[in-house]
């Protein structure tokens, strides 16, 4: 017979039970990388840990990343996370969380957030994408720090493209900012933009009684032209004060990013203590 390589075997046997071989090695291959990030699994309680599963955790591999630095994943002893201030309600595995402290600031639930890289998000021609108006507005060199960037006719530069508001909405920038208790937080100092995806990110604002500004996430507010007033229902007015800021007053790092939307988030569920109780 055609294709047949002796009386029990033939070429369509030996295809079917290849293809088997090679899609049951996929399915180990995939299930062994997706542990290089989150494992081993940390439990509540120490006797049973650790459990890793089959298949194991693979060995480290290399990412070489566009700044040059090296990362290993899974990345072992290197792998840090936030610190939560909370415990459990309950002695039992998987009893949820009560934060200890000021709520707020606890990271835990939805104020959870991980600790990225600590260098800020850059675009294309390295220079950092989410910046402040006052610096994307201007064409004069605002950094002395940045990269070089070589253009097209080879000469360094460090300038951002000029960047504006669109005069066709509303400009924030010394609207007050409103906080879910419905008095004012504070001023909107400026706006930050992100250069590569060209929309806003975030709004500074100058609190009240406050010696330094604090960036809100653009998606936690609503800005209201017509009276002149930006309201964000996450936190209350007096919570602006302890939000998180930045080092660099012109820049703000990855994991600057997650704490600071990790803050709001929070306050949808701890601002109040009405927020963490039933609607029943």
């Amino acid at each position: 017979m055609k294709g047949q390589i002796t009386q029990n075997i033939d070429v369509a046997q030996v295809v079917l039970y290849t293809f088997w071989a090679f899609f049951a090695y996929l399915i180990f291959w995939l299930r062994r990388e997706d542990k290089r990030e989150g494992y081993p699994l940390e439990f509540e309680r120490p006797e049973t840990a650790p459990y890793l599963n089959f298949p194991p955790i693979p060995s480290p591999k290399k990412f070489f990343l566009a700044n040059g630095e090296v990362v290993l994943a899974p990345r072992g002893a290197e792998r840090r996370e936030p610190e939560i201030r909370a415990e459990p309600i309950a002695p039992w595995p998987g009893a949820p969380l009560e934060p200890t402290g000021d709520p707020m600031s606890s990271f835990a639930g939805p104020g959870a957030y991980a600790l990225r890289a600590d260098v800020p998000d850059v675009a294309l021609d390295g220079l950092p994408r989410i910046v402040p108006l006052r610096v994307a507005s201007t064409e004069r060199p605002v950094h002395h720090d940045l990269p070089r960037v070589e253009t097209a006719d080879g000469e360094a530069s460090t300038e951002y493209k000029h960047f504006e508001l669109d005069p066709n909405d509303p400009d924030p920038r010394g609207m007050e900012i409103i906080g879910a208790d419905g008095l004012s937080g504070g001023i909107v100092a400026d706006v930050w933009i992100d250069i590569s995806e060209v929309i806003i990110r975030y709004l500074e604002i100058q609190p009240k009684g406050g010696s330094r500004n604090v960036l809100v996430p653009i998606t936690f507010t609503r800005i209201d032209g017509r009276k002149g007033a930006v309201y964000v229902n996450a936190v209350l007015s007096t919570q602006f004060l302890n939000a998180p800021t930045t080092r660099d007053p012109q820049k703000v790092t990855l994991r600057e990013e997650d704490r600071i939307c990790g803050y709001y988030g929070g306050g949808l569920l701890y601002a109040t203590p009405r927020r963490r109780e039933a609607l029943l």
